[in-house]
């Protein structure tokens, strides 16, 4: 399958805006689930797309951007990947192959991007000193356009010249590796999952885990299953613990009128 010049300009349009989007628009492309879904809109290939998504998503849920820091840009991965996915014909293990790579060399971006916008705010501020404050307008525009290249044009790379190179690599690559890469998409998703389960309290409901693998493992129930049992088993955690807390006022209101 190859991609029409339309299909490749949108594609790279979306991986631009997904910095931007983490930096200040905020509707969601940063969550690579909700990238997937534009970039398969893009490509016609919704099913590998969300696959892709997905998996990308699971493995970005342990990862936070604190104080400053860059992290892979997993929603750029995605728009990647599936380009990769559609045009190679190598299937999602080929998408993921190339597309976690460039998630990772984005955090080399970011930080290029970051220093950039340093020096930019320290320039207008310095037009601002001066009440130049058409030319700081125009100077902090820079800074959008900057964080916009910084994807575009990796993905401008992976669009037009990465085909021909993603097929050759491909063929290179020998039985033994394309078969980790299977094993290792297929694990992706656990490992995301066990980096979240590291931040959470998991020791205090470890019972809710444990509901949830039997009710997998041993029943076959779908996800949607377990999210409404999850569901229920924090309405009945909630309601508990208002009983308990009503209990604890009642008592402190009895102590305080018997004295």
């Amino acid at each position: 399958m190859e991609l029409t010049i339309v299909q490749d300009l949108l594609l790279i349009i979306l991986a631009g805006f997904v910095p931007l989007d983490k930096y200040g628009l905020t509707l969601g492309l940063r969550w690579p689930v909700i990238t997937s879904v534009f970039a398969g809109l893009i490509v016609g290939d919704m099913p590998t797309a969300l696959y892709i998504g997905g998996t990308l998503q699971l493995m970005s849920l342990g990862v936070a951007s604190i104080g400053g820091s860059s992290v892979p840009e997993y929603g750029v991965g995605v728009v990647v990947a599936v380009a990769v996915a559609a045009t190679s014909g190598g299937g999602v293990e080929a998408g993921l192959a190339i597309g976690i790579p460039v998630a990772m060399l984005m955090v080399q971006f970011d930080v290029i991007a970051k220093i950039s916008q340093s020096i930019i705010v320290r320039h207008a501020q310095t037009l601002a000193n001066h009440k130049k404050f058409s030319a700081m307008y125009r100077t902090l525009l820079c800074g959008p356009v900057l964080m916009f290249l910084t994807a575009a044009i990796p993905m401008s790379i992976a669009v037009f010249v990465g085909g021909d190179m993603v097929n050759a690599v491909l063929k290179a690559m020998p039985a033994w590796f394309t078969g980790g890469l299977t094993i290792a998409s297929k694990m992706l998703p656990v490992v995301g999952v066990a980096l979240l389960l590291n931040f959470m309290p998991t020791g205090k409901f470890i019972a809710a885990v444990i509901l949830g693998f039997f009710l997998v493992a041993y029943m076959n129930v779908s996800m949607l299953g377990v999210a409404i049992a999850g569901t229920m088993v924090c309405l009945v955690y909630y309601a508990f613990n208002n009983t308990q807390m009503n209990n604890s006022n009642e008592q402190g209101n009895g102590g305080l009128e018997d004295e």
